[in-house]
């Protein structure tokens, strides 16, 4: 083993070959640092490639008349997330010291509070970068939740605008109550999520309702005779969305541990296959006897489900106990897809059930002592606390925005450009030639 160490010392520069036989503590100390460090980098790949799933999930979903217009809103969600995070949203994310509540920062990497971009081991166990690159990998999740739900008869140029606004504000605001040392973090006994079940997935949820409740539905969704399935154009594609996604969750979930910790990751990393794993069965199960036929659309978000469930604490929940947590929010999502259904509030990619209250529910669950093996360091009322805040806040926000957008200029384009599609209305192309 020790040989092995001083090995990697000496390819990794820290020590030449010469004197890799008299390497030191601090020569391991940084070997841990770079593992690490890269840990963290390619946790941050992983994150990414959820952007591409939701790319893919998304335009699998809806009618192949929208897919170019899904598709640019996805690109352009991942581009301003990532600009707006570097230039106002890191250093509201996580400001240091503040009141708690508020402080809007400025460029990543400039403020002298954080060291000016500390390149150094003393960065916590990675660097500066590699800690913004991470984060900034999560930002544009939230818009990309709503893009989903809004989906097929949203303007455009409304919709960037308000995205932006929801990841370069809303988004780090909320992160910091937990993330950046906020009151939710200076409760007497803090709030907790690992990874963002509330302060990713939930707010994007909540934020999609409240966009979809003023959007209204799309035209011949909600008839006189009942609800009108509008399919989508292809469940393969929507399928490899899904399954990417799971994939890039192994690098949401593990990625969070914050170090390549051997015991951690390999434990976050089984929590979570079984929390998706659960969720497909559960959703499945549920889905069987609710509609009487296995459904495939059901048993995808069923996955997404598992993950959002587990996502809260993933290092918390014992193993045995994230199959439960996963399976309930299997059964939780189906169940909220038909409730959002009735309720006449049309959203194709079933968003706020599976972020928004799959969200709530793994949030909840990781207060529980059944599920948390009698962990006293969580506190339900505090979780409570938190799934209140954040959400009312997600959904207060994109509420008063998607109002302001709605009186000044509109955010729904007009029925004959829907009946037409986005594709050839908004980009004048198709996704698919004849």
């Amino acid at each position: 083993m020790k040989k092995t160490i001083l090995t990697l010392v000496a390819l990794f520069g820290l020590a030449n070959v010469a004197s890799a036989e008299t390497a030191t503590v601090d020569s391991v100390a940084d070997v841990k640092f770079i593992i690490d460090n890269l840990w963290i980098l390619i946790s941050a790949a992983f994150v990414f490639i959820m952007h591409l799933g939701f790319s893919t999930l998304e335009s699998g979903l809806c009618q192949k008349k929208n897919v170019v217009n899904v598709l640019f809103k996805n690109v352009f969600i991942i581009s301003m997330g990532i600009l707006t995070y570097y230039f106002i949203g890191f250093n509201t994310h996580y400001p240091g010291d503040f009141n708690g509540i508020f402080s809007l920062g400025g460029p990543a990497g400039y403020d002298a509070a954080d060291a000016l971009a500390n390149e150094t081991k003393e960065y916590a166990d990675y660097t500066y970068w590699a800690d913004f690159i991470f984060q900034a990998m999560f930002a544009a999740t939230a818009a990309t939740i709503v893009s989903g739900a809004v989906a097929e008869r949203v303007k455009l140029v409304p919709f960037m605008i308000y995205a932006t606004l929801l990841v370069a504000i809303a988004y780090p605001i909320a992160g910091s109550w937990h993330w950046g040392g906020g009151f939710l973090n200076r409760m007497e006994v803090p709030f907790y999520d690992f990874a963002g079940s509330t302060v990713v997935h939930m707010f994007g949820g909540f934020a999609a309702l409240a966009a979809i409740m003023l959007l209204g539905a799309r035209k011949g969704k909600f008839t006189a005779a009942g609800i009108k399935p509008i399919l989508p154009h292809s469940l393969p594609l929507a399928a490899i969305g899904a399954f990417l996604l799971f994939f890039g969750w192994f690098g949401f979930n593990g990625g969070s541990v914050l170090s390549a910790d051997p015991a951690s990751v390999a434990l976050v990393f089984t929590t979570t296959a079984l929390g998706a794993a659960g969720g497909g069965i559960g959703s499945m199960i549920a889905s069987w006897a609710a509609l009487k036929k296995p459904d495939l659309s059901m048993a995808l978000n069923g996955l997404l489900a598992g993950l959002v469930s587990i996502t809260a604490g993933p290092d918390v929940i014992t193993v045995p106990m994230s199959i439960l947590v996963g399976l309930i929010g299997g059964v939780i999502v189906v169940f909220s897809v038909l409730f959002i259904d009735k309720l006449k509030l049309d959203d194709p990619v079933g968003a706020v059930s599976v972020h928004g209250i799959c969200g709530i529910w793994g949030t909840l669950a990781l207060a529980i002592p059944i599920f948390n093996g009698g962990n006293d360091s969580v506190s339900f009322v505090s979780q409570l606390i938190g799934v209140v805040a954040v959400g009312a806040f997600a959904f207060a926000f994109s509420f008063v925005i998607t109002l302001i957008g709605k009186a000044a200029f509109g955010i729904r384009v007009d029925e004959e450009e829907e009946h037409e599609g986005l594709d050839v209305a908004e980009h004048g192309v198709p996704a698919y030639a004849e």
